[in-house]
């Protein structure tokens, strides 16, 4: 196990991430470096107000703490009470034009220390998409991609991974995906840490691929009134999802985290409406008909 590999990692791969974000929206980033008290550090890069990006976040956190939260602990148990080091860098992109889809990166690892034993640690992470606006091309590029960060490590990884994004990523209250999903891990612990850590470098390595196509073909793409109504609408979803089943802003406010960083994914423009029900036929109807279900696109 190497702790500082992994921190040197994602370290360079939110500046890689940052500085094409950067390129693609023509602003920079606020660089927010801040130390915990209880323990640990962190680097939030956050835009706001850009040419492409109304609001994206990329941010690094390496924090301590002598007890893991409920939300860390949920599937180990046995874990309960034990001091922690997380690591981990997570990030969402609120794209300004509603035809370019809202996504949300991240990548964790956990080491917890149970007294006079072997520390345990895994892995998590994933990407998914969140259109507005519904493209078959789009969405089987970016399933194709994560398939692709995969491949190298067995056959069997995408499949899994992409049942367990589009079940965690699922409204239960509204019983409709946030999405059309992506990859999802977690507690991620299998042969060594060299291959479990490779695993979770390739799925880094592939985000851009997956999503930046998808970003530089629709970001032209003319707009209205009706379009970024929706937009705020369906952004509301996003939000319900974040605060009410996240495990990840959850394990943040649990572990004393620091609140600005962790709820820098909450959109800036919002919209939410009593019963609302899209036209028949219509563009924003057929997101749901066509794109909020779960199922294999990389099917012929």
């Amino acid at each position: 196990m190497n702790r500082d590999a992994v921190k040197t990692f994602l370290l360079d791969l939110q500046e890689r991430i940052v500085s094409l974000l950067e390129k693609t929206d023509g602003n920079s980033f606020l660089r927010d470096a801040w130390q915990r008290p209880e323990g640990g550090e962190g680097l939030s890069c956050v835009l706001e107000e850009g040419r492409v990006f109304e609001r994206g976040g990329v941010n690094f956190s390496h924090v301590r703490g002598q007890k893991l939260p409920a939300s860390a602990t949920a599937k180990r148990p046995e874990l309960a009470g034990y001091g922690f080091e997380a690591i981990g860098l997570s990030l969402v992109l609120h794209p300004r034009n509603p035809y370019v889809p809202t996504t949300h990166f991240n990548l964790r690892f956990f080491c917890a220390q149970p007294p006079g034993a072997e520390p345990v640690w895994w892995f998590g992470g994933g990407m998914d998409l969140t259109p507005y606006y519904g493209f078959t091309e789009d969405t089987v590029h970016f399933h194709r991609t994560c398939r692709d960060a995969l491949a190298p490590f067995g056959a069997e990884y995408h499949p899994r991974f992409k049942q367990w994004c589009d079940e965690y990523f699922y409204l239960k209250h509204r019983n409709e995906p946030r999405g059309i999903g992506g990859i999802f891990f977690d507690d991620f612990h299998e042969r060594d840490f060299e291959f479990s850590f490779g695993l979770a470098q390739s799925v880094g390595e592939h985000f851009l691929a997956a999503y930046l196509p998808i970003l530089q073909r629709r970001s032209a793409t003319p707009y209205g009134e009706r379009e970024r109504d929706f937009q705020a609408y369906r952004r509301g979803r996003y939000v319900e999802f974040n605060l009410a089943w996240d495990r990840g802003t959850l394990f943040g406010l649990q572990s004393g985290g620091r609140t600005e960083s962790i709820l820098m994914s909450l959109p800036p423009i919002v919209k939410w409406r009593y019963d609302w029900q899209p036209d028949k036929g219509s563009e924003e109807e057929r997101l749901y008909r066509e794109f909020l279900v779960a199922k294999d696109w990389l099917q012929p």
